[in-house]
């Protein structure tokens, strides 16, 4: 079957997410509507791309017969309210990460999901990309044996981005680049809960955190050292390390969304889809593989990705929300 997309948000995120889509094979997805905060930058969004239909409402796109699914891509301070509206409007929903603030909150939309008997789904794209597939295929089978230390680092010098700088936008490092970390290791160490959390973390004048190093102990003396910052740029460090008693995976550049991974066996080393839209973000063409996850869970009648699980959702922010508490950081959404 051809998935059929509605878009909310016109921003740069959802123009990366949209010419993923439309990159061959392109027979497998249609954008049948673009919904903005406006007539006009939809229209925009709709030209760019030649989307037949443009809405300046979010309410259009829950009302629309042709649509499947709806992708939520505007700032994340809207994600809790408008994937409940969709939801409720009988739609399948994929919404980028962070859906909330807090685990509470994340919470509170799995519950309308299981209510209206929906997909839902938290972009959180890593988890698609073959590489993770692989690495986590890898550790489930005990390829690496007992795992030891996992080391990821994300610096990239986005401090004076509105979205990151104002508290009232769901600023701060922890909610953007932060939860990427923060992800791998619940990954790795299968959403267990650890025994102890540590963090710290800079905040602004405006209360928001500006970079963080959080530290994650389990119950076997595993641990996982995560490192992010939006003050500087990581160069090539943004990558991250897995390490096992009887092997070590090594993630390359840009571990959020790798291109190449260094396992026991060998060099995994992929490409991603290159759309008729020059991406913004790096390597977004591996937004392509989160989008066949939620065609494949469609098509299996699932209401949950196996990749991005609500289990797995709720181990992240249960991370979040101690971090939140110990460094004291302002959350105003």
């Amino acid at each position: 079957m051809v998935l059929r997309w509605g878009i909310c948000g016109a921003g740069l995120i959802s123009s990366d997410f949209v010419s993923a889509l439309m990159a061959p094979p392109s027979d497998a997805h249609q954008v049948v509507c673009i919904g903005a905060s406006s007539q006009q930058r939809a229209q925009s969004f709709a030209d760019k791309f030649g989307i037949k239909t443009a809405y300046g409402s979010y309410e259009e796109v829950a009302k629309d017969p042709n649509v499947d699914v709806v992708y939520i891509g505007v700032i994340h301070i809207y994600h809790v309210a408008l994937s409940k509206q969709m939801l409720k409007a009988g739609k399948n929903v994929l919404c980028e990460k962070p859906v909330g603030a807090s685990l509470a909150q994340i919470l509170e939309v799995q519950q309308v999901a299981k209510e209206c008997k929906k997909f839902f789904m938290e972009a959180v794209w890593s988890r698609c990309n073959p590489i993770y597939r692989k690495i986590k295929e890898e550790v489930r089978a005990g390829n690496l044996g007992e795992i030891k230390h996992v080391q990821a680092q994300f610096f990239v010098p986005i401090d004076k981005v509105d979205r990151v700088a104002k508290p009232e936008l769901g600023g701060g490092a922890l909610h953007d680049i932060g939860l990427y970390t923060v992800q791998l290791a619940t990954m790795i160490f299968n959403n267990e809960k650890p025994v102890k959390i540590t963090a710290d973390s800079t905040l602004s004048d405006q209360g928001v955190d500006e970079d963080g190093c959080i530290t994650l102990t389990y119950k076997n003396g595993g641990r996982a050292v995560l490192l992010y910052s939006t003050m500087f740029q990581g160069g090539k460090n943004n990558t991250a390390t897995i390490y096992g008693t009887k092997g070590t995976i090594e993630i390359g550049e840009s571990f959020w969304t790798p291109l190449e991974a260094t396992f026991p066996s060998g060099k995994m080393t992929i490409e991603t889809p290159s759309g008729p839209v020059p991406y913004t973000f790096i390597n977004s063409g591996g937004l392509r593989y989160e989008a066949d996850c939620v065609k494949e869970c469609l098509e299996a009648g699932k209401l949950e990705c196996n990749e991005v699980s609500f289990a797995d959702s709720q181990a992240i922010y249960q991370i979040v929300d101690e971090v939140v508490k110990q460094t004291g950081m302002k959350v105003k959404w």
